[in-house]
């Protein structure tokens, strides 16, 4: 498989690293019972979590219970760390649509025994990323709507101006821990409605000004 962003500009990214950002939607806290974090809650998923746009995915078999959550993936497009959030925007490449798929009744078992998250949102095809759209295309990251479809029904609508921290924000503060490279990635929080997927499902990720994302479950 082709592990590249692409972008609409037909330029292309090897897929790096992915951080991703829990509760940074106070709603989305809140429906999974949980508190806002102090500091961003930060997990990773590899490379090769990533599918691109018309993917097929199976449910592993060692859950139940996937579930989708819609993020803005911001594409990092040179290296970074130790930077301020006013410079922050000039480190990303591009920005796309995600779906954070989580095996969620395998994470409530690792939360109940405090162990890691890794299997439960690591796993292969875990994180379908739509093509992504060069940074200069976007005015402003933190105001741009985000919604998520199953089988044509609305299932989760939101903004990026409901997030917690902003892109920059988050830029500065995961450079501050980790050395950002060209090609890591970003997914920047879900809003409320997460929800089960089923064999059948057909799943449409948007984001305002950026390319729809289509996956199937199989």
């Amino acid at each position: 498989m082709n592990r590249n962003f692409i972008f609409t500009d037909d330029t292309e990214l090897p897929v790096g690293t992915m951080y991703c950002i829990g509760r940074n939607f106070s709603a989305h806290a809140k429906e999974m019972g949980a508190e806002l974090p102090e500091s961003a809650l930060v997990f990773i998923k590899p490379p090769t979590a990533f599918v691109p746009n018309q993917t097929a995915i199976s449910i592993p078999s060692i859950s139940k219970n996937m579930h989708h959550e819609v993020e803005m993936v911001v594409i990092i497009g040179k290296e970074c760390s130790n930077i301020t959030a006013s410079s922050a925007l000039e480190y990303v490449a591009g920005y796309a649509v995600g779906i954070d798929l989580t095996l969620r009744d395998v994470q409530a078992l690792a939360k109940q025994r405090g162990e890691p998250w890794a299997i439960a949102k690591g796993f292969a095809g875990s994180a379908p990323i739509s093509t992504a759209i060069p940074a200069n295309k976007i005015e402003n990251p933190n105001n741009l709507s985000i919604e998520l479809e199953v089988n044509g029904e609305v299932r989760q609508s939101g903004s990026t101006n409901m997030m917690e921290r902003t892109v920059e924000q988050l830029i500065e503060y995961v450079a501050s821990i980790f050395t950002l490279r060209e090609g890591d990635c970003i997914f920047t929080g879900t809003p409320e409605g997460v929800g089960r997927l089923e064999s059948g499902d057909m799943v449409t990720a948007k984001l305002q000004g950026v390319p729809t994302l289509e996956i199937s479950i199989v």
